[in-house]
């Protein structure tokens, strides 16, 4: 295998492959990436196994083959080379040779054989999502998505696809994130699926700031292509719970807060919090709402108040400081609902309007407060 490419579009292709190499492996091949060189061009991939990426690079081919080469060498020297400098690549029994008007590098491959096949994307159908709704739904939700292996139901954003209705919900059984549009999609696609969080972010990484991408699904494998480059993953094969009977329907009192000023509350308070429990505790006085926090084993604690809105009876609820300060980031409007009901019932949120074509809503659950 022989070719020769810049190394400008060698690093960036690197850098992009380097998102689905993992640090840590039992598997030393999937240190590697793989390269394809044929007729039609020059192919590159990289997998973790969870997601799989691929991309091709203008090159000049001198001859075929395929290699597994270790990235991160690789990802280092082009770092290291100026720009515009000629790279080239020449593999013989998995010896690796790099050729540069500065020097020559020499490196040991593994055989390709080794490397994990590509992910079976036949059957795909179009989703029809495009990037800014994919990038709204992803910095919406995937927050609250779950980092337990043991539910491996939770570690994705579910989506459910209606003729008339998108629906993207993420949870980690302490918080949850629902976000509803209209389905304004072309495609005939309907159902549902959950999706992997890291293949969420490592798409939003690419498509920030751009309008194409096409999102494919068939019976296992999700797939996004964004010119060149494709991110593939398995679809999670698990059952989402049945998140709709846990959103309460009967919190009848209203609290309305600037948003801003009470996530800097809680922030500020929750310092002298215990760090474990990061325990804080709201509690709503007619016009006022009040933060507190205690940690009795530093003799630490604060109080904050804050001028609000608010309707019903007065209470008192406590909540883990750090979810409640990711739920309040994550809404995005200068005022924000909260729909209370009990000191151990679940809370909602709001942003101060939601249209009728999009719906935002959270849930976080409460802490029992210390007497």
């Amino acid at each position: 295998m022989k070719y020769s490419t810049s190394k400008n579009e060698l690093q960036s292709a690197l850098q992009k492959l380097s998102k689905a190499v993992p640090n840590r492996s039992t598997l030393p091949i999937l240190s590697c990436l793989l390269i394809d060189v044929s007729e039609s061009g020059v192919l590159l991939r990289s997998t973790d196994l969870e997601i799989t990426i691929t991309t091709t690079i203008e090159s000049s081919i001198e001859e075929q083959g395929t290699a597994a080469i270790p990235l991160q060498p690789l990802l280092d020297i082009a770092g290291e080379l100026p720009d515009d400098t000629r790279v080239e690549m020449e593999v013989n029994d998995n010896k690796v040779k790099i050729n540069t008007d500065f020097g020559t590098y020499d490196l040991m491959g593994k055989d390709p054989e080794e490397f994990p096949a590509a992910p079976d994307t036949n059957n795909g159908v179009e989703i029809g999502i495009g990037s800014t709704l994919l990038n709204k739904i992803i910095s919406t939700v995937s927050f609250a998505v779950s980092k337990d292996d043991l539910k491996p139901a939770l570690t994705g954003v579910f989506f459910k696809i209606d003729s008339d209705l998108i629906t993207a919900v993420a949870t980690d059984g302490h918080r949850l994130a629902q976000y509803l549009c209209k389905n304004e999609t072309k495609t005939t696609f309907t159902g549902e699926v959950i999706i992997p969080k890291k293949f969420l972010h490592t798409i939003g990484s690419y498509t920030a700031g751009k309008d194409e991408v096409s999102l494919l699904i068939n019976d296992n494998v999700f797939t996004a292509r964004m010119g060149p480059d494709t991110v593939y993953t398995r679809i999670i094969d698990e059952k989402f719970p049945d998140y709709e009977s846990v959103i309460p329907k009967d919190n009848d009192k209203e609290l309305k807060v600037d948003r801003k000023e009470l996530l800097a509350a809680v922030k500020r308070v929750s310092i002298f919090s215990n760090k474990t429990t990061q325990q804080v505790a709201i509690k709503t006085e007619k016009s006022k709402l009040v933060i507190t926090t205690e940690d009795p084993e530093k003799a630490s604690k604060a109080h904050e108040e804050l001028e609000v809105s608010y309707e019903g009876d007065s209470i008192e609820i406590g909540f883990n400081a750090s979810y409640l300060k990711d739920v309040l980031s994550h809404i995005n409007s200068q005022e924000t609902i909260l729909k209370l009901n009990t000191p151990i019932s679940a809370s909602l949120f709001y942003p101060e309007k939601n249209s009728e074509d999009e719906t935002v809503s959270m849930l976080l659950m409460p802490i029992r407060l210390n007497e």
